[in-house]
């Protein structure tokens, strides 16, 4: 019995460690839209807003290790945006809750989004962040679209 109970309890621990692994920001993304409005307003960038299931959408899995997680994506992408990561994993109920305000007022309703603010937090795009499952075109579409927000 007592091994029954050790066995459970590491199971328990290596679950949560690994569900914990898939929830967690990139490296360098922020993790509050307000506190990148701040960042965008000073540094004068763009804000990418990834809305994300990270525990549980196979495409939003699939851009996290092919993409969001690279540090050549991180690189270049940061030039003109600052990265933000909301996410609504299944493991995790109070971050689904803190990010969800957000998913409702960007009507959001699918995963994985990208929405693109100016630094005043005005939308210019939106897409699905799996149309571009490369480092190469995600990143051309950035800049594109980037391109497009200052014809207007």
């Amino acid at each position: 019995m007592k091994i029954l109970n050790k066995l459970a309890v590491y199971s328990v621990c290596i679950a949560t460690m690994v569900s914990s692994a898939f929830a967690s920001a990139p490296k360098g993304w922020e993790t509050d839209l307000d506190a990148a409005l701040e960042i965008a307003k000073k540094e004068k960038k763009a804000i990418m807003l990834e809305f994300t299931g990270s525990d549980w959408c196979p495409p939003c899995i699939m851009m996290g290790k092919k993409v969001f997680s690279k540090e050549e994506f991180y690189n270049e992408a940061s030039k003109n945006y600052v990265l933000v990561h909301l996410d609504f994993p299944k493991a995790d109920e109070e971050l689904k809750m803190k990010n969800q305000p957000h998913m409702e007022k960007f009507k959001v309703e699918g995963f994985p989004t990208v929405v693109l603010l100016d630094s005043d937090g005005k939308e210019f795009a939106r897409f699905i962040a799996s149309k571009y499952p490369e480092i190469k075109p995600f990143l051309e579409h950035l800049a594109l679209s980037l391109e497009n927000k200052d014809l207007d």
